[in-house]
């Protein structure tokens, strides 16, 4: 599994590269899987330096050529293939005509490699990279009353609402002239419509979807009526992994829903977010000596070797996180990568992006 720190470095690298485009297909990626002997690459990029001498154009053949050379320079610096293999990439990124500025790149991905390319393209090939940091487990979300339901999927850290429906369910206090037998059953039959719209609803968006499971919240047992009848198709209802009470069913009680199934969305990047929030901000408020928060306060600590646990806002510049990682690694420290896209990352980068909880209270 991906940790947040690694899927945020990746990410940060594939739109590093994706900004490099070239006149000619002369920008070269290579992707060596795991288990690959490295020599055995470094010997064919050698053969394809030769093959490349064939190139018509003088400027995209030494270019070619050059990024070639910088490739098996970089990867002979290596003594064997790392565990989940190597990426690596070369080019002129000169925005000039006719200079040259040849760079190398390199990247050990978080997950095994199991694709072998080199090619050459006028940008580099991120495509493998790039499915890695995909998010690929979402969950669908469904929250509903009597007078209305909000879809939605929960796709790593961002819930996405999907549709809002209103029913046509009348009020609890009848009209004039009809008996409450009558008026209940108009409602009932209202209410069974409305569900059925739901259900049809649910499977227009998560038939075709990879869902892992639905949670369902809402009211009383508006919710139970709902999964319980035979409204949804078996496989959706199949799929139902909790039922949730809530009070509201708008846009705020999916976030309430997200909440209240942390024991549900336990494995989750955005649980693993929100507790190391929730702990920072509960010390804040009773026991703030154990915390620190702000660059130049979290920097000191963090250089004594002090910091328990380092959280960091996506938000920030990418030299500066990669600058106290590099501090936090050397003191084992826990790093975070905070989401902007949840209430608790906006906190956080409302504080400046940067906070500590703290091996010990350092005012006691």
């Amino acid at each position: 599994m991906i940790t947040s720190e690694q899927r945020f470095k990746l990410k940060k690298f594939i739109e590093h590269l994706s900004k490099y485009r070239a006149r000619h297909t002369e920008l070269v990626s290579v992707y060596i899987p795991a288990g690959y002997d490295i020599n055995k690459r470094i010997q064919q990029l050698i053969q394809e330096q030769g093959t490349a001498t064939n190139i018509k154009s003088a400027t995209t053949r030494k270019n070619v050529i050059d990024a070639l050379e910088r490739m098996v320079q970089h990867l002979r610096l290596y003594k064997q293939t790392p565990p989940n293999g190597l990426a690596v990439f070369s080019g002129n990124i000169s925005g000039v005509e006719g200079k040259s500025d040849v760079e190398v790149w390199s990247i050990e991905p978080p997950v095994p490699l199991n694709i072998g390319m080199y090619r050459c393209d006028k940008q580099f090939i991120l495509d493998p990279l790039k499915e890695m940091v995909e998010e690929k487990t979402s969950y669908g979300l469904l929250v509903i009353d009597r007078k209305e339901a909000t879809i939605a999927e929960l796709k790593g850290k961002r819930i996405i609402p999907l549709l809002k429906l209103k029913s046509a369910v009348p009020g609890k206090f009848k009209a004039g002239g009809q008996s409450a037998a009558r008026f209940a059953r108009v409602r009932e039959g209202a209410a069974k419509d409305f569900y059925k719209k739901v259900a049809d609803s649910m499977k227009a968006q998560f038939e075709d979807k990879d869902i892992k499971g639905i949670i369902v919240g809402g009211p009383g047992n508006t919710k139970k009526e709902f999964v319980d009848g035979d409204f949804l198709i078996t496989d959706l209802k199949n799929k139902i992994i909790a039922l949730k009470d809530l009070t509201y069913t708008n846009e705020f009680g999916l976030q309430v829903l997200v909440n209240k199934s942390e024991d549900i969305l336990a494995q989750e990047d955005i649980v693993e977010e929100k507790k190391a929030m929730s702990q920072f901000l509960n010390l804040l408020a009773v026991e703030p000596g154990k915390v620190a928060y702000g660059i130049h306060e979290v920097r000191k600590y963090l250089e004594q070797g002090v910091v328990d646990q380092l959280l960091l806002s996506e938000s920030l510049d990418e030299k500066l996180l990669d600058e106290l990682d590099d501090i936090a690694q050397q003191f084992s420290t826990e790093v975070h990568i905070i989401s902007t896209e949840t209430p608790e990352g906006v906190q956080l980068k409302n504080l400046g992006g940067v906070a500590a909880i703290l091996r010990y209270n350092t005012q006691g």
